[in-house]
């Protein structure tokens, strides 16, 4: 990006001055390296979003953004409904609520030794993974609905998992105001049989080690100590939440002129929130969310079972599960004022900071848990939320390290046999149905998550807790 366009604030804070028909300024959080690295898409994109109805503050961009569809990826934007504020599709993702959630095991390295192989090899045949991977659940209309209406809260109900998972999950596992009758037949039955599945792209499951503690006290609160082996999880909606944004990309952008708005993009096409078609799109995308939460959820289930066959004294406890690709309405104070805002984060995660009333009152004290996923041979992060970032971007922070190279790209650099034997030398596993998979997702294919996350660090958009390294890795 041609750092021109842009006026320095901080050493991590970038401001692109309204022009235009942009409404607000467009800001991004990321040091002078990463800025430099992003395409100009980014800008161009940036700045698109602050030219939408109702946009409140700023256009903002993440320290991993990166070219997506209308929104960059790892962009962020709140919108006041009663200003003409808008929904967009865009805005959310295709793959609604694609997040992380998050294990303790109370095991060590050394409980792991011998049976690495063993667990990696349980892990990959008890858990589905891979493009159209399928499970062991088969949904019928009734259960697809009762599901789509209670997320993790459903599996729970149904024996995958325990209530003190539902306290350690965002929206204690359920999203309020999810709407089943918005979600097509066709959207449904791309999921009938997805439930409980990784799916394919950047998604896994991964067996981790907490290598580096940077902050005792906050550690300390999320129960975290050097060397303890977590689990995380990484995934979403599936086919569901992928039919549920390109119906609704295609209506809004038809129903655009009826309403009023003219789009920069075609792919920023939305609608009102306080229009039909904004409600409906709303109720949906929360049926999205919750589709994600049970399927997290479920695949929590498979990995304790997959554990207890394996290692017996593992105890699979929940620290957190976050959600990436949401609209949510939360209450942010703007120019001192408090407002009801809907806040569209692109892959980019919620990071509430200490003392607020949706963190779990375990972990209140410390702020929310911010869970950066890696990608396959890079460490993964756990980070804090702070006061300072409610303040700053409506309480977001980065999701991942964020692509360097197309997939396209990369299946040209890497073959996955190789990217294989590389990491499985580093002491790695991995198990995954698709090499092309494996060579599109290798780790060089992506931004540097350390330089990412001390960027969000030292904005102030979430404080870093622990870094964890990879040990084994079950790749979709």
């Amino acid at each position: 990006m041609d750092l021109s366009l842009l006026e320095r604030r901080t050493d991590h804070e970038w401001h692109i001055a309204p022009s235009g028909a942009m409404r607000v300024p467009g800001i991004l959080y990321a040091s002078q390296a990463l800025v430099e690295a992003m395409d100009h898409k980014v800008y161009q994109q940036v700045c698109n979003v602050a030219t939408l109805p109702g946009i409140v503050q700023a256009s903002y961009a993440m320290p991993d953004a990166h070219w997506g569809y209308g929104f960059p990826i790892g962009g962020v934007a709140a919108f006041d409904a009663e200003a003409g504020g808008v929904v967009s599709a865009g805005g959310v993702g295709f793959d609604i609520s694609c997040g992380v959630r998050t294990l303790h095991t109370g095991l060590t390295p050394g409980d792991l030794e011998a049976v690495k192989q063993r667990l990696a090899d349980r892990l990959y045949q008890d858990i589905p993974a891979g493009l159209g991977s399928t499970g062991a659940i088969r949904l019928n209309h009734k259960e697809m609905d009762a599901m789509l209406a209670g997320g993790a809260r459903w599996a729970v109900e149904r024996g995958y998992g325990t209530k003190a998972d539902l306290e350690r999950t965002e929206e204690t596992g359920c999203m309020p105001g999810a709407d089943p009758r918005a979600v097509s037949r066709k959207a449904k039955d791309r999921q009938r049989e997805e439930v409980g599945t990784l799916g394919s792209g950047n998604h896994y499951l991964e067996v981790q080690r907490v290598e580096e503690i940077f902050d005792e006290e906050a550690a300390r609160s999320f129960g975290l100590c050097r060397d303890e082996i977590l689990v995380s999880i990484h995934c979403g909606s599936r086919g569901l939440g992928h039919q549920i944004g390109t119906e609704f990309l295609r209506r809004m952008l038809v129903a655009a002129g009826a309403h009023g708005i003219t789009l920069p993009d075609r792919e920023l096409a939305c609608a009102p929130l306080q229009s039909d078609l904004g409600r409906e799109y709303l109720g949906a995308m929360r049926a999205g969310i919750n589709c994600a939460l049970a399927n997290r959820q479920v695949i929590t289930h498979l990995a304790r079972q997959a554990f207890a066959a394996v290692l017996p004294p593992a105890e699979l406890r929940l620290l957190y599960d976050v959600s990436h690709n949401t609209c949510k309405e939360e209450v942010h104070v703007v120019d001192g004022v408090k407002k009801r805002l809907f806040v569209h984060r692109k892959g980019a995660t919620r990071a509430f900071g200490p003392g607020h009333p949706a963190v779990p009152e375990a972990l209140r004290a410390a702020g929310q848990p911010v869970l950066i996923g890696g990608s396959m041979g890079t460490a993964s992060y756990i980070l804090a939320g702070t006061t300072t970032g409610m303040e700053q971007s409506f309480a977001s922070a980065c999701h991942g390290a964020g692509r360097a190279m197309s997939r396209h790209a990369a299946f040209r650099q890497w073959k996955g046999r190789q990217v294989i034997d590389e990491l499985a030398a580093r002491g790695i596993l991995v198990r995954s149905p698709s090499s092309r998979g494996i060579a599109e997702e290798a780790p060089g294919a992506y931004k540097d998550v350390s330089a990412v996350v001390d960027a969000a660090h030292q904005a102030g958009l979430a404080r870093k807790v622990a870094r964890l390294s990879p040990v084994i890795c079950i790749k979709g």
